[in-house]
């Protein structure tokens, strides 16, 4: 199916299995074509006590829609209102019953298409909202050091106003009456990502998504922490992974096995390209990104040079001068013992 063609079946959730990547015309590597073309802004039971709307906010970053999940059955947790939409904000109320009331507003990532209504709903409702911080909580050593040297964020939409009303840490719970959700500190696409374990399902945000690999940009995305994030999330047995964009992922493991296996083939063409001698992040770009439009090559740039700082921190890489994106790296070479 071409893409942009949409599939004659709306609604329709397929069990994903895992398959081959496709490069396409963006910085992140999509899996093959699925069938996921949900009705905007309409609650979809996905099983007993939990729903999803989707935002009516599709782009190439975002596929269909940032997904909102409704949990519960008295006492609702929102996660992840989404972004700063009156129609998403109306769907969102419509889907609350008589008996039903907002007990919670959770944030998995300060992201622009994630949290921004997250306030407008607190003040319709009441209820609190509940994230690991502001944008900049989480954020590595390593990244805060190039932060503090002036690299700033590649345009991926930072929601530099969110504040949450309380700090959840990793490892706590978040009650309602009838369920609870563990906090796990998932940082690699932000900082302050968290992931919530809600029985033997996980609802991950953006680190795992049902349709794509997820962009790393520093100094927000720290590609090492990604790397680690995945591992964790790997050591339990999940059911089925609830991202924050795409349909379910009913194959988790393999899922994140997908994503590791290719950030390491990313990591290998990098290391390929710098044994013909020094480069930068763009051009380095440009030498293994040859189906990615122009337009799009700079959050592809970005993914480089967070593979490229990490990289640097496995003493593989070293930069000509300073760290940053007009640095230009080289191979570090191999140490050989004696005799």
């Amino acid at each position: 199916m071409p893409w942009g063609q949409k599939p004659l079946i709306r609604g329709n959730e397929m069990r994903q299995t895992p398959a081959r990547p496709t490069d396409h015309a963006k910085a992140q590597t999509r899996m093959q074509m699925d069938d996921f073309d949900p009705d905007i802004g309409v609650a979809l039971t996905l099983e007993p006590g939990l729903r999803r709307i989707v935002a009516p906010n599709p782009s190439p970053m975002t596929y269909r829609g940032t997904n909102t999940y409704l949990l519960g059955q008295r006492d609702l947790a929102v996660i992840d209102p989404g972004p700063d939409s009156a129609a998403h904000m109306g769907a969102i109320l419509r889907a609350i019953g008589p008996d039903q009331h907002i007990s919670h507003i959770i944030v998995t990532h300060s992201h622009l298409d994630h949290s921004p209504l997250a306030r407008p709903l607190a003040d319709a409702t009441g209820a609190p909202i509940l994230a690991f911080g502001n944008a900049s909580a989480g954020r590595s050593a390593a990244m805060a050091k190039l932060a503090d040297a002036g690299l700033t964020d590649g345009g991926e939409g930072i929601d530099h106003a969110f504040e949450p009303d309380q700090i959840v840490a990793d490892g706590a719970q978040i009650k309602g009456r009838e369920w609870h959700l563990d906090v796990i500190h998932t940082p690699g696409h932000l900082g302050n990502h968290i992931s919530l374990g809600w029985k033997d399902a996980c609802l991950t945000g953006d680190h795992v998504m049902g349709w794509a690999s997820s962009l790393v940009s520093p100094p927000d995305g720290d590609l090492t922490d990604f790397m680690a994030s995945c591992a964790r999330l790997a050591a339990a047995n999940w059911r089925v992974f609830y991202p924050g964009h795409g349909g379910p992922v009913h194959a988790p493991n393999a899922r994140l096995d997908w994503l590791i296996r290719h950030r390491l083939s990313r990591e290998a063409a990098i290391l390929a390209t710098l044994d013909n001698g020094p480069s930068t992040a763009a051009a380095i770009t440009t030498a293994i990104y040859t189906d990615t439009p122009t337009s799009l090559l700079p959050a592809a740039t970005r993914n480089v040079l967070a593979h490229l700082i990490d990289l640097t921190g496995k003493s593989l890489v070293s930069p000509q001068g300073s760290l940053g994106p007009a640095a230009i790296f080289k191979r570090t070479p191999t140490r050989t013992g004696m005799g």
